[in-house]
């Protein structure tokens, strides 16, 4: 289990492909992978490797952010969205819930680059 906040985003084309994970506390602790979840999957061994190599090196371990967001919220949706997205998601072979973060996270990805 990740206790660290992470970000997952849909790489684009120029960077490759796949989703790309970040840990936000552990500064340049990142993994990838074909799927969503496969590159949570993966970060879970990013964040055993860092924190193992900060250890070696006598570098300080930061304790994940406790911090308001939890990463979990309600929202309701037109049932035409709320279609759409789950077909969405079969076709991509991702739960809608991975489907959704991706798409958040691809979007604001992209308005936080100034």
């Amino acid at each position: 289990m990740i206790d660290y906040p992470f970000t997952v985003r849909k790489l684009p084309l120029e960077e490759g492909t796949g989703y790309l994970t970040e840990v936000l506390d552990l500064n340049r602790c990142i993994a990838d992978g074909e799927t969503a979840e496969e590159a949570i999957h993966n970060l879970e061994d990013a964040i055993i490797s860092w924190i193992k190599t900060a250890g070696e090196l006598n570098r300080p371990i930061p304790l994940p952010s406790d911090d308001f967001y939890s990463g979990k919220w309600v929202i309701r949706t037109p049932k035409s969205l709320h279609r759409k997205l789950s077909e969405l998601s079969k076709r991509e072979g991702v739960s809608l819930n991975t489907l959704t973060v991706s798409l958040l996270s691809e979007s604001v990805g992209t308005k936080l680059h100034y």
